[in-house]
């Protein structure tokens, strides 16, 4: 073999090297992420107490019974600034100005209350979740949704979520459009 051929010969194997090694390093964050842990949400919906015990009456007491629990499972707080709670009828509560601690449960109730770092409330005179059959989806400040619970005939879960069962008042659209105490606000 001559000089120039194993000049030639070095050349293409450094070449070859240099390229292989750009195209492992490139492949290296995908290969990675494909072992990062699963989405699971940071926050979720943990519990629905969709049917108040006692009856449905609109009474505060009633209405103050039927709630939506939701819990940050992380250790760091979490801005829920913006995010809503909605129904299948489209009822939305939305946060204002409430930060979830790490590692903390929030308890969202239907009707009027003062709220506070444990409880939030909707101030609504009238029932927001249907005993029978409904949906709760939470969605995050950009709009993208996050979690959701369902009963009866739409019963599926994005969580191991338990729920209760009742009776019906669907089709009680009308909403206290009343103050919002900090916490959030419905439509």
């Amino acid at each position: 073999m001559s000089t120039s051929a194993s000049v030639t010969a070095r050349r293409l194997t450094a070449a070859a090297l240099t390229a292989g090694a750009l195209v492992g390093a490139m492949a290296l964050p995908a290969s990675a992420s494909d072992h990062a842990r699963p989405n699971r949400p940071e926050v979720r919906i943990s519990a629905v107490q969709y049917d108040a015990p006692g009856r449905d009456d609109r009474s505060r007491s009633s209405l103050n019974k039927e709630w939506v629990e939701l819990t940050n499972t992380t250790r760091h707080t979490i801005n829920l600034d913006g995010w809503t709670l909605k129904n299948e009828d489209g009822r939305t509560y939305t946060f204002h100005h409430y930060r979830l601690e790490g590692r903390s449960t929030v308890r969202v109730h239907t009707g009027e209350g003062r709220d506070s770092r444990r409880d939030l409330f909707q101030d609504r005179n009238k029932e927001v979740w249907d005993n029978r059959s409904d949906t709760a989806t939470l969605r995050n400040d950009h709009g993208r949704f996050v979690d959701d619970e369902s009963w009866g005939r739409n019963r599926h879960h994005h969580g191991d979520h338990d729920g209760n069962r009742g009776g019906d008042h669907r089709g009680d659209h009308d909403d206290n459009h009343g103050g919002n105490r900090g916490g959030g606000n419905h439509h």
